[in-house]
C-alpha cells in the first residue's frame, strides 16, 4: 500500500499550484489532507475509484482535514473521544478510519502559536490525543499520519539553536513526541533513516528558506511498534511544490 500526507495550506489554493497532477501521478492508495480551510461543500473533487471523507474546522477557512482512500473503510470516526467535556474546540483535526489490519489516523496538531499562547492547551491535546491512540493500538496496529507541529530532535530542523523553545520545538513539545513514541509507537522514517540530515517537509515563505533548504521537518507517518516491520520506505518529497509543505509517503506491505 502506498499512503501519502501533505498539508495543503488551503485546498482551493493547492488545487492551483498542481494538486490534482500530483493526486494522480502518486496513485496511492490512501491519501490524508491537512488545513484543507474549506467547508466540504465549497469544493467539488472528482477523485474517480475514491471514498471521500472531510472533517472542517467550525471557524471557516480554517484548519480542516480529509482522507480520500481507495478502499472503503469498516468504519469512520471524527475528533477525539469526549471532545466537548474536554473543552476542546471543533477544529476539524482528527480522521480515523478503521481497515481490517489497522486504524488510519490522520491529524492536524494544533500549532502551539507565537509566544506560545496555545502551549498549554497543546499539551493537554497531546495528552488525550497519546491516550487515544494507545487505546486504538489494543484492538489494531495504528497507521497515523500528518503535521505533528513538532520537530522532534535536533537533527529534524536547520537551525536547532536559534530556535530553541520557539513554538515546535519546545522541550515540552518534544517531551510528548518522546511520550509517543515510549507509548509503543514508532517515527517511520527515523526508524529507517536514523541519521539522515537536511530532510525537511516545511519552511518558511520568508528568506527564500525553502530554495536554501532552511527547513524543519514536522510531517509523519508514525505506525505501532509491532506494525514497523511492514515497512517498505518512508519518504519526503520536497520537489512537489504548491503549499509551504511538501507531501510525505509510507509505502507498507
Amino acid at each position: 500500500m502506498r499512503l501519502v500526507s501533505w498539508n495543503v495550506n488551503g485546498l482551493r489554493a493547492c488545487m492551483g499550484k498542481g494538486f490534482m497532477e500530483f493526486f494522480h501521478t502518486v496513485n496511492a492508495d490512501i491519501v490524508a489532507l491537512q488545513e484543507t480551510k474549506l467547508q466540504s461543500h465549497q469544493i467539488e473533487l472528482e477523485l474517480d475509484g475514491y471514498e471521500q471523507y472531510w472533517h472542517s474546522a467550525e471557524k471557516k477557512g480554517y484548519s480542516g482535514t480529509a482522507v480520500f482512500t481507495k478502499q472503503k473503510p469498516l468504519s469512520v470516526s471524527y475528533d477525539l473521544p469526549d471532545m466537548e467535556n474536554l473543552g476542546f474546540p471543533n477544529e476539524g483535526r482528527v480522521i480515523t478510519l478503521e481497515f481490517d489490519e489497522f486504524y488510519f489516523v490522520n491529524c492536524y496538531t494544533p500549532n502551539s502559536q507565537r509566544e506560545l499562547t496555545r502551549l498549554e492547551f497543546r499539551m493537554d491535546w497531546e495528552d488525550e490525543f497519546r491516550k487515544y491512540l494507545t487505546e486504538l493500538d489494543k484492538k489494531k496496529p495504528v497507521i497515523m499520519c500528518g503535521d505533528l507541529n513538532v520537530a522532534h530532535e535536533e537533527i529534524d530542523l536547520k537551525n536547532p539553536k536559534t530556535n530553541h523553545n520557539n513554538a515546535g520545538f519546545t522541550d515540552k513539545e518534544r517531551a510528548k513526541f518522546s511520550e509517543l513514541m515510549q507509548s509503543g509507537f514508532v517515527d517511520s522514517f527515523r526508524y529507517l533513516y536514523p541519521d539522515k540530515r537536511d530532510c525537511y517537509s516545511w519552511w518558511s515563505y520568508m528568506a527564500n528558506s525553502r530554495a536554501r533548504n532552511i527547513g524543519w521537518r514536522i510531517d509523519y507517518f508514525v505506525v505501532s511498534e509491532r506494525f514497523k516491520h511492514r515497512i517498505e520506505e518512508s519518504s519526503i518529497l520536497p520537489e512537489v511544490t504548491g503549499s509551504d509543505h511538501c507531501p510525505v509517503m509510507l509505502e507498507i506491505r
